[in-house]
């Protein structure tokens, strides 16, 4: 038996033993900084950007008709979505003596005593879909579609007729990619404004599920804002439109055959499709393409903070609304949120005017404004309201925070019974790369079943303030925690790298 049987049969072995809970659809497979922007069409309803798209806003009927198909829309889309074919060229690889001597090398006749051999594995070809959105040939698509690609080809419909495509750029953020084909009398998609599509508005999904050809099916918006936890920026839109593998890429269109997202992914136990489909919006694939095409990347707003969405105990606790803004956990040192003033513990409940009311909201507002906008930020702090001025930075591309046990004192008798702490000596600190900024207390036990525990205090922890009283030593944490009426305390740590809010109830 030849190598390439051998790895074969290998490759079915590991796929008899894995189970897929989540499928991305295509054949191959915070710091805030934020996320991309949305704001597509600027003053006076002109969209930004160079690419010819065609957009069209009219709202759809959503009173009732008596339509009782689909086939218009469908003969108009259907030359607007193509095939993709992603290559990735095989290499090639020595196996060793260590790889003769695998158990399964003997049992396909491979050499059972070693030796070095060469092979050459073979090319892997996966497919996609993808839409055309201007007739000078820009295509979008999914990043995992193309990535690592070598060679991508594109076949139109319904002829066949296949073209090698170019990579403009790819987004794996967003699983954005755009391509380019040199090809005339194309047949693009008219784009609409995704913000506009409603919950129960029918849609159709287009694309080659499973390479059997172009298909299309019909389902309804079933939720908008979704994430899945994938991918760094997610808002999408969701459906019952049955997608499977090989619509990645492909189309989502409402009843006037008008481009609303590009299918992504399905949430599947079986990882064929269940009825949980998610497309992207194509407010944010259409941003992505524009800036790829413009600049070759994507540039991104960066305010520099951590958040934490408020639950109703985090809102009372820090003299807001359970719904009115979202709480800085941390604020990353030289950012540009340092820079202007904001503050741990500051509750942002407004960017440039509009209304922020959960940490994903804030990440594409402040992708809406390009690095270097002077922007204007509404905060409660300490339950009074204040307005800072913050020029936002751009999102670096690597962009983090640095990561982060003498005599003991335990508090027995406090809020914060089970903890045992200690102080910060110089070799701890070295330990857990504590900026000489920092003082507090060295969490160095959690006793198991406590409060404390259950809570999520943890070993390592510094404890920097306990209901926003400052804690420089051991001696204060136990002092303060004894002093704290009402079984509750909100207790500020540093883990990590960076601040944190953890709220402690007996």
């Amino acid at each position: 038996v030849n190598y390439q049987t051998y790895i074969a049969m290998k490759k079915v072995i590991y796929q008899v033993a894995t189970q897929v809970r989540m499928a991305l659809l295509g054949g191959i497979v915070l710091a805030v900084g934020s996320s991309l922007a949305l704001n597509l069409w600027a003053e006076g309803g002109k969209p930004r950007g160079s690419v010819n798209v065609v957009v069209d806003e009219t709202p759809i009927d959503r009173e009732g008709s008596n339509l009782t198909s689909f086939a218009p829309v469908a003969r108009e889309v259907s030359k607007g979505v193509v095939n993709v074919f992603a290559t990735i060229e095989g290499e090639t690889v020595e196996i060793g003596s260590s790889y003769g001597r695998d158990p399964l090398s003997r049992l396909f006749g491979m050499n059972p005593y070693g030796g070095t051999r060469r092979y050459q594995t073979p090319d892997r070809t996966g497919m996609g879909s993808g839409v055309i959105v201007s007739d000078d040939g820009y295509i979008l698509t999914n990043n995992h579609v193309i990535d690592e690609a070598d060679v991508v080809k594109v076949a139109l419909n319904p002829d066949g007729k296949e073209y090698e495509a170019e990579i403009v750029g790819r987004d794996p953020k967003t699983d954005i990619a755009v391509l380019k084909i040199d090809a005339g009398d194309l047949s693009p998609l008219r784009l609409t404004n995704s913000d506009g599509v409603e919950v129960g508005d029918i849609v159709l999904a287009i694309g080659n599920p499973f390479g059997v050809g172009q298909s299309l099916t019909m389902g309804i918006v079933s939720a908008k804002g979704r994430s899945s936890g994938g991918l760094q920026y997610e808002d999408f839109i969701q459906t019952d439109a049955a997608i499977n593998r090989g619509n990645s890429g492909g189309a989502l269109v409402d009843a006037k055959g008008r481009l609303i997202g590009i299918n992504t992914m399905i949430v599947s136990g079986s990882g064929g499709s269940q009825g949980v489909g998610y497309a992207i919006p194509v407010n944010l694939a259409r941003n992505v393409m524009e800036e790829l095409i413009e600049d070759g990347r994507v540039r991104r707003g960066y305010l520099g903070v951590m958040l934490r969405d408020l639950t109703p105990e985090y809102a009372s606790f820090f003299e807001v609304e359970n719904d009115e803004g979202v709480l800085v956990e941390h604020v990353a040192r030289d950012g540009a949120a340092e820079d202007a003033g904001v503050r741990n513990g500051d509750v942002i409940v407004e960017f440039n005017g509009e209304k922020v009311d959960s940490s994903k909201k804030l990440r594409f507002l402040v992708a809406e404004a390009d690095p270097g906008d002077e922007i204007e930020l509404k905060v409660k702090r300490r339950g009074k309201m204040k307005s800072i001025e913050v020029r936002l930075d751009e999102f670096p591309d690597e962009a983090g925070l640095a990561s982060g046990l003498g005599v003991r004192e335990s508090d027995d008798d406090g809020v914060l019974d089970g903890v045992t702490v200690d102080d910060l000596d110089r070799q701890s600190r070295r330990t857990l790369n504590l900026p000489s900024s920092i003082d507090g207390a060295l969490v160095v036990d959690v006793e198991q079943g406590s409060a404390s525990e259950d809570a999520g205090i943890r070993v390592g922890d510094v404890i920097l303030e306990l209901n926003r009283r400052p804690v420089s030593r051991a001696s204060d944490a136990v002092e303060l925690s004894e002093e704290i009426d009402g079984g509750r305390v909100m207790v500020t740590v540093w883990r990590n790298g960076r601040t944190t809010y953890v709220l402690v109830e007996e």
